[in-house]
């Protein structure tokens, strides 16, 4: 493995272990329920939007490590932007996870750890969960 893999997996992993924005947010604007029956991954995300802008975010999850890490990092990503930001944080982390990094460098540091995922497609479904359930949150405003 190269020392590049291995940062991203050290990364996967402590955000596995240590989910940011971790919990649930009482009287929340937004709520969606996520759950991949494939491999049994579960998220509940909570939003609280102010206009079209995320103000606060937080999840509860139970799955894999990528499935985690991934929600972790796109809570940290998506606090205190708007609708348009986030839409565009999605697609390039679609892009990312289909299709990998070799002719795309990402403009946000943090979804490069998910460069390799393409190579296992079952995995996919693991990182997408939480951006598609965020995009069924956003979609309730």
């Amino acid at each position: 493995m190269s020392e590049l893999s291995d940062l991203y997996q050290e990364v996967i992993l402590d955000h596995n272990k240590n989910p940011r924005n971790w919990g649930h947010i009482d009287n929340c604007s937004n709520h969606s329920e996520g759950f991949n029956p494939l491999c049994g991954d579960h998220i509940d995300l909570f939003l609280n939007v102010e206009g079209k802008t995320i103000k606060d975010v937080k999840f509860e999850a139970n799955g894999c490590a990528i499935s985690k890490a991934s929600a972790s990092i796109m809570s940290a990503l998506i606090k205190g932007k708007n609708f348009e930001e986030v839409k565009a944080l999605y697609d390039e982390f679609h892009q990312i996870v289909t299709h990998g990094c070799e002719d795309h460098e990402p403009t946000e540091i943090n979804l490069e750890v998910f460069c390799g995922v393409k190579e296992y497609p079952t995995r996919v479904k693991c990182a997408t969960l939480a951006w598609h359930t965020l995009v069924d949150a956003l979609n309730k405003v």
